[in-house]
């Protein structure tokens, strides 16, 4: 099951919007645990699995942590201390505030994986330029760009077997990586350049554009504006009424 299906990609961007934003005026575990619970209930009548979910968000669940540990260590130290070396103090508030900090990561991160899941770079162009209404070359360019984005694998391993046929070797893992990343910069400047010649020897830019694809948005895409809305003011709301709703700086 997939809800998402024909939602138009500006309003997942704006729902996502709707949905991460409210979050960042407080720093409280209860909100953020309450918005990370409707994501991890809904994500599969998005079409992400709970298991799919796990294994695009390994970045983010390697960040949730390490900022926790930061903020246990350097956190307004405040109430009974634990912990203490040099500049390092670990307090009841410090605590509190690296358990907050890990499920906000979370809390906002997911969303992105859910409602970014399955978008055509094509369909998020014709988005950006027919219902945002951004500048056609920002968003071919962007475009082309997401497009040629999938291209740096395939490119970095034929750069790798090139290398190897010619018998060039390097000595370290560090200097491979820097020699191999050059490589692929001069090939990815290349391959922009001839990109951009043919673009314009094609007319890109000569005059108004027309889209082969028309991008509208309906009532679906209201329902999810509305349901990301319903979700952040219930998560905000139940914070406000545990009493543990933390405006971020107080």
């Amino acid at each position: 099951m997939n809800l998402l299906h024909d939602i138009n990609p500006v309003t997942r961007i704006a729902a996502l919007i709707l949905l991460a934003t409210p979050l960042l005026l407080s720093v409280d575990l209860v909100s953020a645990a309450v918005s990370l619970g409707f994501t991890l209930l809904l994500a599969p009548l998005a079409g992400v699995s709970w298991t799919t979910l796990l294994k695009r968000s390994w970045p983010i669940l390697l960040a949730a942590p390490i900022a926790g540990i930061s903020m246990a260590l350097y956190g307004r130290p405040e109430g009974q201390v634990f912990f203490e070396f040099a500049f390092a103090q670990v307090t009841e508030n410090s605590l509190q505030l690296a358990a907050a900090i890990m499920v906000r990561v979370l809390a906002v991160g997911l969303p992105v994986m859910v409602l970014a899941a399955k978008v055509d770079p094509t369909d998020l162009g014709d988005g950006l330029a027919q219902v945002a209404r951004l500048p056609e070359r920002f968003v071919i360019g962007a475009v082309a760009g997401a497009r040629l984005t999938s291209l740096f694998r395939s490119d970095w391993h034929s750069l790798a077997r090139a290398r190897r046929s010619r018998g060039v070797a390097d000595q370290g893992r560090i200097r491979h990586f820097f020699t191999m990343a050059f490589g692929l910069l001069v090939l990815s400047l290349r391959r922009g350049a001839k990109l951009a010649t043919a673009m314009e020897a094609r007319g890109f830019g000569s005059g108004r554009r027309t889209w082969a694809r028309e991008s509208t948005v309906g009532a679906r895409d209201a329902v999810l504006l509305l349901v990301c809305a319903l979700i952040s003011t219930l998560a905000i709301g139940i914070a406000v009424w545990s009493g543990s709703f933390r405006f971020l700086g107080a």
